[in-house]
């Protein structure tokens, strides 16, 4: 359960962030308000339907209820985001900004809504299939407290961050804001999750402490032969009544046992050392530190993927056909694929990738029993034992765990040929060195990509986009004509070119840009057939008399030049060097070609290399 819930809240998370990009609302403050109380209103129905039909049928229906309306849960959350542009309205909640984690953190108790309206619905069947009497609000505090440990290092991370962002003193603002702040930023607040949270998630969770007996102190003795310390306590996991025991805190003096008051009925003495050692096998092997490594390594794989993806699919011909076929703006196709394929990677990422983790850690901590024990008898009856009262479930695999059936013939194949016990961890090793290596290839080998040249293609791209968009919508406005031109000069398309000149021209003859611009094109065209030297004069000349700004300058010198007014052409570069003294440098290896070279011979060497 933990796992699966771990997936949708971090699948929330991702949708309220993509969500967040539009500046203004689809609807109007009241109209977003009564879709979202319809939205709400239509999933409660459906959860009040979905547990009707699982009333009285036990605890595994109630289960796979939760899950599928857990994921329904999301498909309504995601249509509220849209539809009702929750993340718009939220915004007040930063102060201006300067608590953005407030907006994301009021968007995520959205979604908690929604699971809200579905454990409301779900007490009935609850209580049916535990025997167990709740009030609604006892209920729903139960599950969010239950959950909450889940979203809470994101919140105090997020919350963390903020406050940084807030501090008067600068050099402390740009520490936190380097690559190295934010590596040792984030160390501290894992340490401090690692200290700190096993207590808050064990009050949270309810625990109590394992009563003092001879069972309390069978359990320590055990511990103490496994070189192994651990405070021990009673998991009131849905009741006490789930077959189950967990593990948590690498620090000795803050690591819990968390045994469920069933699992203790159920299974004899041997079995339940087999069970604590299969705890134990988590802890031996750092398990903990690894999965937080490997939840941490998405966000270095996203970090180095998504503005290098974000270009190259700009600089992609298909993209610009794509808007012109559905008529949306760059900003909304590009937010949903990016959001598409994010949203694909991340669920494939923890799926597949964390899944396959998790299970290989399962097994080692199973494992570990021969080292604990030496057999593996125990453990395997205490699995059987598991699967029957659970309701059958040993043929049952999930995504986080091997079935029952496929640990149990593991353990037996271990139990005849120890070396699968060997090949099995030497496999979680070469595997975790493989991923170590993916990510430090990606964090090193990023430079490989050539983000440079998508991002000049993109830039290009989008921007001749952009033009065509204006030109369609105000054909008969000058300015996009010129930057048309501009654009097309740049990209040696100088026939149409010259076109959005002349139509430009007839629009707004004196604009001294349009006129600079044309002057250039007609003397510098690799079209031989479009130089025009004399009317290229005759432009810069007005150009200048209208702007003689430095650039505008120059062009008018190489009009001179190439109509062989060489003094001209030397005195307007000199007036470019006093308007623009920056540009010295050029200008002056202007004038040294006007004086040692002539316009007819640089024509007839562009000649020569067509």
């Amino acid at each position: 359960m933990i796992y699966n819930n771990l997936l949708y809240f971090i699948v929330a998370i991702f949708l309220f962030v993509i969500t967040g990009n539009s500046e203004t609302p689809l609807f109007s403050l009241s109209t977003s308000f009564i879709l979202l109380l319809c939205l709400l209103f239509s999933y409660d129905l459906f959860a009040r339907r979905f547990f009707s039909r699982s009333m009285r049928k036990g605890s595994p229906s109630y289960f796979n209820t939760e899950k599928r309306l857990s994921l329904l849960a999301l498909l309504f959350y995601f249509f509220a985001l849209y539809v009702c542009s929750i993340h718009y309205y939220l915004k007040p909640l930063a102060l201006s900004d300067k608590l953005p984690s407030l907006t994301n953190i009021g968007g995520l108790a959205l979604f908690m809504l929604f699971l809200s309206l579905m454990w409301r619905r779900a007490r009935p069947t609850y209580e049916a299939a535990f025997q167990r009497r709740y009030t609604t609000p006892a209920f729903l505090s139960t599950n969010i407290k239950t959950n909450l440990p889940i979203v809470l290092p994101w919140i105090l991370l997020s919350l963390a961050y903020d406050l940084l962002a807030l501090l008067p003193f600068p050099g402390i603002k740009s520490f936190f804001h380097s690559g190295t702040g934010e590596f040792f930023s984030f160390i501290f607040f894992l340490l401090l999750v690692l200290f700190f949270f096993p207590p808050l998630i064990r009050r949270l969770w309810g625990c109590i402490p394992f009563p003092q007996g001879p069972l309390h102190d069978h359990l320590h003795s055990f511990f103490k032969k496994q070189q192994f310390s651990a405070q021990i306590y009673l998991w009131p996991l849905f009741e006490g009544r789930v077959l189950t025991a967990g593990v948590m805190g690498i620090i000795p003096g803050l690591r819990y046992v968390l045994i469920t008051p069933a699992l203790l009925e159920t299974l004899t003495l041997e079995e339940l050392d087999a069970v604590m050692a299969h705890e134990i096998g988590h802890v031996k092997k750092k398990h903990m530190l690894l999965y937080l490594m490997i939840i941490s390594g998405f966000s270095i794989l996203a970090g180095f993927f998504l503005q290098p993806f974000t270009f190259f699919i700009l600089s992609k011909d298909s993209f610009y056909l794509l808007l012109k076929k559905t008529g949306e703006t760059p900003e909304t196709v590009l937010t949903v694929m990016m959001s598409v394929i994010t949203l694909s990677l991340l669920v494939l990422y923890f799926r597949y990738l964390f899944g396959f983790f998790i299970r290989s850690f399962e097994r080692q901590a199973d494992l570990h029993v021969f080292e604990a024990i030496g057999s593996s008898h125990s453990i395997i009856s205490a699995f059987e034992k598991i699967a029957v009262l659970s309701g059958n479930t040993r043929d049952v695999p999930s995504w986080h765990h091997f079935s029952i059936s496929q640990r149990v013939d593991y353990l037996k194949k271990c139990e005849t040929n120890p070396s699968w016990i060997h090949r099995h961890n030497r496999k979680v090793r070469l595997c975790l060195l493989a991923y170590l290596l993916l990510l430090g290839t990606i964090t090193l080998g990023q430079n490989l990509l050539p983000s440079d040249s998508w991002e000049r293609a993109y830039e290009e791209k989008y921007t001749e986009y952009i033009i065509e968009h204006k030109l369609t919508l105000e054909p008969d406005k000058a300015l996009w004509l010129r930057i048309a031109g501009d654009l097309m000069q740049h990209k040696k398309m100088e026939k149409k070119a010259l076109d959005a000149y002349e139509q430009a021209l007839l629009l707004e003859p004196t604009n001294p840009e349009t006129l600079n611009n044309l002057a250039w094109l007609l003397l510098t065209s690799e079209k031989l057939e479009l130089r025009d030297p004399m009317r290229a004069l005759k432009l810069a000349r007005s150009a200048a008399m209208l702007e003689p700004r430095g650039h505008v300058l120059d062009t008018l010198a190489n009009a001179y030049w190439a109509n062989k007014l060489i003094d001209k052409a030397v005195e307007t570069e000199r007036q470019a060097i006093f308007v623009n003294p920056e540009q010295r440098q050029y200008y002056q290896q202007q004038i040294r070609k006007f004086s040692n070279s002539d316009y007819e011979t640089s024509l007839k060497r562009s000649n020569e290399k067509m």
